[in-house]
């Protein structure tokens, strides 16, 4: 099934990668992207995505050609549905958007109801093309309000927000019954995210307040006291790894080297991956050169937190 995806502005990369446990990207311009989606695809799961839509075509970025193509499509409804238009900044649509709903509502067969419609047809404006499709899921983007650090039974400062981690579990690839693990899991952020699809969601972390901090959080969770530079899991039996890891002072004393400490666990989390399968690693350092010499580089993005903070974000494979 072909969907459009209108996707979030907060990174320029991140949503698009994370598209890739649905579907296949064939299209993409700033913030909207096409893709061929798998048949058990399950679009929901997105943290990174504002709407889901059913993809009905795409034209160039002006009034006509907008017109033009829903002329061609010829659609109809017998629900109450709504027209509404969604401007990308940087878009060479000249027409405002009420100018532009009310040319949809004009070209759709059906009754508009603007306040209890239950059908939407969307039309997403970027750069010099226009995308059309009808909504199908409009993502629940306050489950992940109820599930901020601050509102856990166990809190400690400085970890990550639950949507970059579901992002990040996404993007590991890792499917509903697969086993997730993550070999610096602090409070259980990124596995409580696992466990959220359905992913088996196992874990470690060299502190046992952490670890019991996780058992609290993450009930359904493995959580055991285990050194990441030699982990007690057998080898090639791990779906997918996600972790962020530890950095700073507390770190550096805990280890003969933050670097040894880097290479040593990205060689057994090579070790516990299955073939063909994926680590996304968060570290606050460029570590590509190190990574490289023991995983291949898949992808690699940044993100600015604050002035002196930014995460690198690595997808590594075996």
């Amino acid at each position: 099934m072909r969907l459009l995806f209108l996707l979030s502005g907060e990174h320029p990369t991140l949503p698009f990668s994370e598209l890739a446990c649905v579907g296949k990207v064939t299209d993409r311009d700033k913030q909207v992207a096409v893709a061929d989606c798998y048949p058990d695809a399950v679009p929901g799961r997105l943290a990174m995505t504002h709407a889901v839509m059913e993809y009905l075509g795409v034209c160039d970025a002006d009034i006509y050609s907008l017109k033009g193509l829903l002329k061609d499509l010829a659609i109809g409804t017998d629900a109450p549905y709504a027209a509404r238009v969604s401007r990308i900044d940087g878009t060479r649509m000249k027409e405002p958007s009420t100018i532009l709903e009310h040319m949809m509502g004009k070209l759709i067969s059906g009754n508009v109801s603007l306040s209890q419609p239950e059908v939407v047809y969307r039309a997403v404006c970027s750069g010099d093309r226009c995308y059309l499709g009808r909504v199908l899921i409009n993502p629940d983007r306050s489950a992940y309000e109820q599930r901020k650090p601050g509102r856990r039974s166990f809190f400690h400062p400085g970890v990550m927000m639950p949507r970059l981690a579901r992002a990040l579990v996404n993007i590991s690839l890792v499917e509903r019954g697969e086993w997730l693990f993550d070999p610096f899991c602090g409070t259980g952020g990124i596995l409580l995210e696992a466990a959220c699809i359905g992913a088996v969601a196992a874990g470690g972390d060299m502190d046992m307040v952490m670890v019991q901090g996780t058992h609290t959080n993450v009930p359904d969770a493995g959580c055991i006291r285990a050194d990441a530079c030699d982990l007690p899991v057998k080898s090639g039996t791990v779906d997918s790894v996600v972790t962020d890891l530890p950095y700073g002072q507390s770190v550096a004393i805990m280890a003969p080297g933050i670097e040894l400490l880097y290479s040593q666990a990205l060689e057994e989390i090579r070790r516990i991956l299955k073939p063909g399968r994926r680590a996304v690693i968060v570290t606050h350092l460029d570590i590509r050169d190190i990574a490289s010499e023991i995983m291949t580089l898949a992808e690699f993005h940044e993100q600015r937190v604050h002035k002196s903070l930014t995460r690198r974000i690595m997808v590594l494979t075996p």
